[in-house]
């Protein structure tokens, strides 16, 4: 059994299932994707050491992605060099180069050192030029070989690190068959340093705050409205409140007797003698204007109830035009209404009562502003 054509195969079977999707959790706000090229030198065994050289610079490039914080996977490119040697008379000049696919371990150690594991793949071109008794032939060959390594890494930063790499590779080996007078059948040794960045940034710690406990609210007038809202501290406890503890009012309006005018027998004509009485009332309206006023004609209990009711009013309207005419109340606050003998001041069929119940009242419509309890 071809025990490296086994491990070539095995490495193929584990290089291309790593490729599948896998949970990546990237040290703290670190993307898991880096990248980074390398430098060194390099030594074909087998080959050089027999009667030749090495041209032993060598280089590479990669990309890689961690899926945790101590295991990934990279992609590159690496140029092994040349190899110069000659053999039974033949000379060769070889050069390896290709893709790689490996696995990649990291051990973090403390002071920002790791050490550093990998194994994979390159699918390698040989490229061999051979001279032979004057004549030239060159010829290429593709195949896949292991490879192993190891490292020492330092971070300068959260992103940038530099290793120091070792890796063996096995079986650089072509398959011209005919092609080739000597065919190459070679291993590698390869030191160099790499250095790699890593996308992204480290999270920053938050501080840790020490809780603050906040203090009790306080209602000092225990109206309902804490004391850091209350724009009112001193309401009465039994006032109602609004949101922010201003004691809440209302309008109340209610009825006033200012007065009343008596009237001749049978007449709807003001004596000037209560022309006084008129402005006082006028007077009274104006200092308050949200007032409003009802005339009230009245009437004896002498003859028809329908006349006494057509004379009640027309009482009630001459006062009330007075009062807009003369002394300049507004018409929309100034109402008349007859009630005839329906109302009347003092009962009886005397000539005293007759005299008192001819007469209007002026019955005034107040508004005060009272607070609203609870």
């Amino acid at each position: 059994m071809d025990v490296n054509k086994m491990m070539k195969n095995t490495l193929k079977v584990v290089l291309l299932t790593s490729l599948l999707p896998l949970a990546a959790s990237a040290s703290q706000e670190l993307t898991p994707w880096y990248v980074g090229a390398g430098l060194g030198v390099n030594n074909y065994e087998h080959v050089a050491t027999q009667n030749g050289e090495d041209s032993p610079y060598a280089w590479d490039v990669f990309a890689g992605y961690m899926f945790n914080d101590y295991f990934g996977a990279e992609i590159g490119f690496r140029d092994l060099g040349n190899a110069d040697w000659t053999e039974a008379g033949i000379s060769n000049d070889v050069s390896v180069k290709g893709s790689t696919l490996g696995l990649v371990g990291i051990w973090p150690l403390a002071n920002r050192w790791s050490l550093s594991a990998e194994a994979g793949v390159m699918y390698y071109s040989l490229e061999n030029s051979q001279n032979f008794n004057n004549q030239s032939t060159s010829y290429s060959d593709s195949d896949f070989a292991p490879y192993l390594g190891a490292g020492v890494g330092y971070n300068f930063t959260d992103n940038l690190k530099l290793q120091a790499k070792y890796r063996r590779y096995e079986g650089l080996d072509d398959n011209a068959g005919a092609s080739a007078v000597v065919p190459v059948n070679a291993d590698s040794n390869y030191w160099g340093l790499e250095l790699s960045y890593r996308f992204g940034s480290a999270a920053v710690v938050a501080p840790v705050v020490a809780a603050v406990v906040a203090a009790a609210p306080v209602d000092s007038d225990n109206d309902g409205v804490y004391d850091d809202k209350d724009q009112c501290p001193a309401t009465p406890a039994t006032h109602k409140v609004d949101s922010v503890g201003c004691t809440i009012y209302e309008n109340v309006k209610n009825k006033e007797d200012v007065g009343s005018i008596q009237f001749a027998n049978d007449s709807a004509v003001v004596k000037n003698v209560y022309y006084k009485d008129i402005e006082r009332l006028a007077n009274y309206l104006n200092k308050n204007p949200a007032f409003t006023v009802e005339i009230a004609g009245h009437a004896s209990n002498v003859g028809k109830p329908e006349y006494n009711m057509e004379l009640s009013d027309k009482r009630a309207d001459a006062v009330a035009k007075i009062l807009v005419e003369k002394y300049g109340i507004s018409q929309s606050r100034v109402t008349s209404n007859g009630y005839g003998v329906t109302q009347p001041l003092v009962a009886g069929d005397s000539k005293e009562a007759h005299a008192a119940n001819r007469r209007i009242e002026a019955i005034v419509t107040t508004t005060t502003k009272q607070p609203v309890l609870k």
